[in-house]
């Protein structure tokens, strides 16, 4: 609120000019002497008012203030003051019986009437409140913003919707506004008066890209696909350069069975600089739905990620190369991923499978290696190690981080025999072939 600008406007004024400005005090009836004096002793009371509000001890500030109303009474400034106060210590009836005493004297007075406001507002007193916002819009009209926010606080959604549409027709729509126009839609369930609504401004504004845009989104939202095609369409033909409405038309085009339009689109929008990443990878992630649907058209789809690899949704694509079985790239995409995502164990765990599963026994041991000292208390990662090591022949090393492992296991009978089988193979390469048996026979025991 803008009080608090008054607040300094007030208190450094008053360092500068003379009290006599804010306390017109009527010494007509009283001897010389004691006109001064009493000028010296409001003067007095009023500046440590002040000067304790500043500090924030409230409590004394009221107590100089009313040794000032006590002389004069008849100045607005000192109800204000003693109404802020008051107001900062959530005395609330008194700090409104001081800022109405503070009208009563001075009715056209903008910041008393705010800060008035501030007391309804903190008591939830709403209805108060509405009648005081109205008085403060003659001044400022961003106040009806405030005003807009009580009616939807109150559930009164129709003086809500009209207090923003005076809103919007006088200033412009703005996100702020937006936002609450759409929560009370949503709250009042009234879909049609919000696309109503926005097909309204569509077209009294035919040339703004977003009106259309949040129409495809409502329409979309409530199934109605022909209205959001066409609405996309009737943008594209007004606007043929936007890249936005992409974002819409390749999902309409997968739908109706036009694949090279549904595959022009993903491009427009994966080589668009106006769009944004997330969009992006959400395009790119249907890209490889779309793809392993009709592989006939991988070609597009590996053509449009070598262009834009940098920005690819490299997951996506490990997972689309490792179902088709090309395990080279994956891997490639894998590990590009897992830069992105060094948090995600789940990529860490499929890069050593891949490694091991390609043969690359050396790079599996050390990224396992690396991964252990990440997550100590996986015994996943020690099995793949043990792995590695037993296929470097390098038995006595996989013994010791295969024990390690197997007591970190937890109710996981198979993980528990592929741990066994590694031991197994390690002490029979050892020639420990008393404790080979043993972990076969475990492992038979664990089969039954």
């Amino acid at each position: 609120m803008k009080k608090t600008i008054y607040s300094l406007i007030v208190f450094f004024g008053l360092c500068i000019l003379p009290i006599q400005g804010y306390a017109q005090v009527d010494f007509n009836q009283t001897k010389e002497d004691d006109l001064v004096a009493q000028q010296s002793d409001f003067q007095e009371y009023f500046f440590e008012a002040l000067k304790q509000k500043g500090i924030e001890n409230h409590e004394r500030a009221i107590e100089y203030l009313q040794k000032c109303i006590v002389l004069n009474d008849t100045e607005s400034i000192l109800f204000f003051e003693l109404g802020k106060n008051h107001n900062a210590l959530k005395n609330y009836v008194l700090a409104e019986e001081a800022l109405k005493k503070a009208i009563e004297i001075q009715p056209d007075n903008e910041w008393i009437l705010d800060e008035l406001y501030s007391v309804y507002i903190k008591q939830k007193d709403y209805d108060s409140a509405v009648n005081t916002i109205k008085q403060l819009v003659k001044y400022q009209p961003k106040y009806k913003e405030d005003l807009a926010n009580i009616y939807a606080q109150t559930k009164d959604f129709k003086s809500a919707l009209e207090t923003l549409d005076e809103l919007d027709e006088e200033f412009g729509v703005t996100n702020d506004r937006e936002r609450l126009r759409n929560r009370i839609y949503n709250i009042t369930g009234k879909q049609q008066e919000r696309i109503s609504k926005l097909e309204d401004r569509k077209d009294n504004n035919p040339k703004d890209e977003s009106n259309y845009l949040k129409l495809i989104y409502r329409y979309s939202e409530e199934n109605n696909l022909d209205k959001a095609f066409s609405t996309a369409k009737e943008l594209l033909k007004i606007k043929p350069d936007s890249k936005l409405v992409h974002l819409a038309l390749y999902k309409f085009y997968i739908e109706i069975n036009e694949p090279e339009n549904a595959i022009n689109s993903m491009k427009t929008v994966l080589q668009a600089k106006s769009i944004d990443p997330k969009s992006k990878t959400k395009v790119l992630s249907d890209f490889v739905s779309f793809v392993s649907k009709n592989p006939k058209y991988e070609t597009e789809l590996v053509a449009i990620t070598n262009e834009i690899s940098g920005n690819a949704n490299a997951l996506d694509l490990g997972n689309y190369y490792y179902k088709k079985g090309n395990k080279i790239k994956a891997l490639s995409f894998y590990k590009e991923a897992y830069k992105a995502q060094p948090q995600n164990f789940d990529i860490l765990k499929q890069i050593i499978l891949i490694q091991l599963d390609l043969e690359n026994y050396l790079e599996a041991l050390k990224t396992s290696d690396e991964a252990i000292e990440i997550y100590p208390a996986q015994p996943l990662l020690y099995l793949l190690n043990g792995v590695a090591l037993n296929a470097l022949n390098r038995p006595k090393e996989a013994v010791d981080t295969l024990d390690i492992g197997v007591d970190y296991i937890i109710e996981d009978v198979k993980m528990e025999i592929d741990f066994y089988k590694q031991l197994q193979q390690a002490h029979t390469a050892l020639n420990n072939l008393s404790k080979a048996n043993a972990f076969k026979e475990k492992i038979a025991k664990l089969k039954k």
